[in-house]
């Protein structure tokens, strides 16, 4: 059993429910009956539920197993609006104002979400990144001794000798475009937490660079330097170490040769990246060259899971987003 169908068993045996808001686009219509058909969910699309069905037959699709609701026809549509004025009253948000924000279903998921009334969203393949990570934060917010949320991207690599039998966390890849020192620990040690859950496996995090222990001297540099000692200050049992060149983190020989007493050097299996151009290149160039499956972008470090999809993503890529949610709802 490979890790995606691993993946899949694990969140088959949780139960979760998990909402889909843009439930008129054709490949989350898809998704929602393939994760459902294969008992990873309990799946609710949000949308008009005549077009829905209409769209799903003429694929050949049976949604008997989905749940379909109008947000506009929903009976707590009024406590909602209610719930999500308290929220956010403090900010200025008026109650009128605070319907106004539900008649889009990306912040009526996230208030389903809040409520109990599912335990995951999945959104983005019509969404932009920025359209699914506000409400999330706006409603959902970080988990209690969580700083900041950030994002990962789960690459499972073909035929690949290095990480966790070819599978990798890449971090961060989606979210924080020049993340400081002190966020970059922070992303690292949330990262490690999503590797232990999702991979089983222990974390073993590369702090990468251009540069090796000392191999060149910038300021570029220096932040990761200052990064792997705010991180290991603040989680001193986790296998983290920097500043690493890629190939040292990876490749067991070259961590030996360049990095002969890191405890990381050559096992890595999560890779913290110093900046958003980075971690972004790296994945899509994983994803093309490498031949990689790549899930994602997976947020991380919120009280609650809500994930984010790519907007050139496929059905299947939505189903496997869907049982990581699921798992994340064991944090």
């Amino acid at each position: 059993m490979n890790i995606l169908e691993k993946l899949k068993q694990k969140a088959k045996n949780l139960k979760k429910r998990i909402v889909l808001p843009e439930g008129d686009d054709e490949r989350v219509i898809k998704a929602a009956h393939d994760a459902a058909n294969e008992g990873l969910a309990t799946v609710t699309l949000l949308g008009e539920e005549e077009n829905i069905r209409n769209k799903a037959k003429s694929m050949g699709l049976d949604l008997g197993k989905v749940e379909i609701l109008n947000i506009q026809d929903d009976e707590k549509k009024e406590l909602y609006a209610q719930k999500l004025h308290e929220l956010r009253k403090q900010k200025g948000l008026t109650l009128d104002q605070a319907r106004e924000w539900l008649k889009n279903p990306m912040y009526y998921a996230c208030m389903m979400l809040y409520e109990g009334r599912v335990d995951g969203v999945v959104a983005g393949a019509v969404l932009s990144s920025p359209d699914v990570i506000r409400p999330a934060l706006q409603i959902i917010k970080t988990a209690p001794g969580i700083k900041l949320a950030s994002s990962c991207f789960l690459m499972v690599v073909p035929d690949c000798p290095y990480g966790a039998n070819g599978t990798f966390l890449y971090a961060d890849a989606g979210f924080h475009p020049n993340p400081s020192a002190e966020e970059l620990a922070y992303i690292a040690i949330t990262t490690a937490r999503t590797a232990q859950l999702l991979l089983g496996v222990t974390p073993c995090v590369a702090m990468l660079s251009f540069s090796t222990k000392g191999s060149a001297k910038h300021e570029l540099v220096d932040k990761v330097i200052e990064a792997t000692r705010i991180a290991r200050s603040l989680n001193p049992e986790l296998l983290l170490d920097g500043e690493l060149q890629a190939d040292a983190a990876l490749v067991p020989e070259v961590g030996q040769r360049k990095a002969p007493d890191s405890p990381v050097a050559g096992k890595a299996n999560v890779l913290i990246f110093p900046d958003l151009n980075a971690g972004n290149i790296a994945y899509k160039l994983t994803e093309r060259l490498a031949k990689a499956t790549a899930i994602g972008p997976i947020l991380q470090g919120l009280a609650k899971p809500v994930n984010d999809l790519s907007r050139g993503c496929k059905a299947e890529d939505i189903v496997l987003q869907i049982a990581v949610t699921v798992l994340q709802t064991q944090f």
